[in-house]
């Protein structure tokens, strides 16, 4: 049945369309991306990223970006173009700006300049609650681990270097974990209403689910809908302010079907002369915005 709630119709209506990503014919989705498309040149085609769609396959995965490279670049050039390439990736639920590569080469200077963080990346989220100080960087390692609850998960976590001596509160180095990788995020609010932020992001490194993890673990700011990292030792939905859930017109009981709120907005490419793209924020990002009364930024 259809919700008579708008919130919670327009809720059903995004994850509707997830699952019909999932469902359509490997044509229908490349036709998609193809009108998703922002730029292209000789060597790359970057296109705006619709929530819901994973970038790889894996179980349960039916259509992901990686399986549909081949239609797509027959759609963009002619029949006879190599398939494109992947060159870096992004969460199944973050929207906006996605590069791929036309040919190998493209590809391995592409990932070349992400690796060796050449690339700037920007992205908007909405957080919970207000991150203090309001600008700053999160300079925390971030590791993989089990969690240990009645449904065992993994997990990136923090693994910091240093903490607090239980028994005088002093400051002491810790053993530095051998699988944890070096994790920097530049991060600055942007606006702050109904109990939420808007903060614009900048990883510098490129850990799995870095912004997610230093918002939440480093900053105690979740994202709002991200109900994997609001929690540490259960998976269950994201508890929200009271404010923020009346801003939302959403009782608690809803809060599951809330979307995760991280964008892609913006990419600084140097290959040859430095190439901009930006990505305006989905709809349903801008819809919050409006509820929540978080003024956008005009850039």
């Amino acid at each position: 049945q259809i919700p008579k709630d708008p919130t919670q119709r327009w809720l059903r209506e995004l994850a509707a369309l997830s699952q019909q990503l999932q469902q359509v014919h490997p044509n229908v989705l490349a036709k998609i991306l193809k009108q998703r498309t922002v730029y292209q040149n000789e060597e790359i085609v970057v296109i705006d990223k619709p929530y819901g769609l994973p970038v790889h396959g894996g179980p349960g995965i039916k259509n992901c970006i990686a399986d549909v490279l081949p239609i797509l670049a027959k759609m963009l050039e002619n029949m006879r173009a190599d398939p494109l390439h992947l060159c870096h990736r992004l969460d199944k639920e973050t929207t906006g700006v996605m590069v791929l590569a036309r040919n190998k080469e493209a590809a391995e200077k592409i990932r070349l300049l992400f690796k060796t963080r050449q690339v700037e990346k920007i992205y908007w989220a909405v957080v919970l609650g207000d991150p203090d100080p309001v600008e700053g960087i999160v300079e925390i390692p971030i590791v993989e681990k089990e969690v240990q609850s009645h449904q065992s998960h993994y997990k990136m976590t923090l693994a910091p270097n240093y903490r607090l001596r239980p028994e005088d509160g002093k400051v002491m180095k810790i053993r530095k974990n051998r699988n944890a990788e070096s994790a920097v995020t530049r991060y600055r609010r942007l606006a702050s209403a109904s109990a939420c932020s808007l903060l614009e992001l900048q990883p510098i490194t490129g850990v799995k689910h870095q912004i997610r993890v230093h918002l939440a673990y480093g900053l105690g700011c979740p994202i709002l809908g991200d109900h994997k990292y609001s929690h540490w030792s259960k998976l269950a939905p994201q508890k929200l302010p009271e404010l923020t859930l009346r801003r939302l017109k959403l009782e608690q009981s809803k809060a599951r079907h809330l979307p995760l709120h991280l964008h892609a907005h913006r990419l600084r490419l140097p290959l040859g002369q430095p190439l901009d793209f930006v990505c305006k924020l989905p709809l349903f990002f801008q819809k919050t915005l409006r509820k929540l009364e978080l003024d956008i930024p005009r850039d």
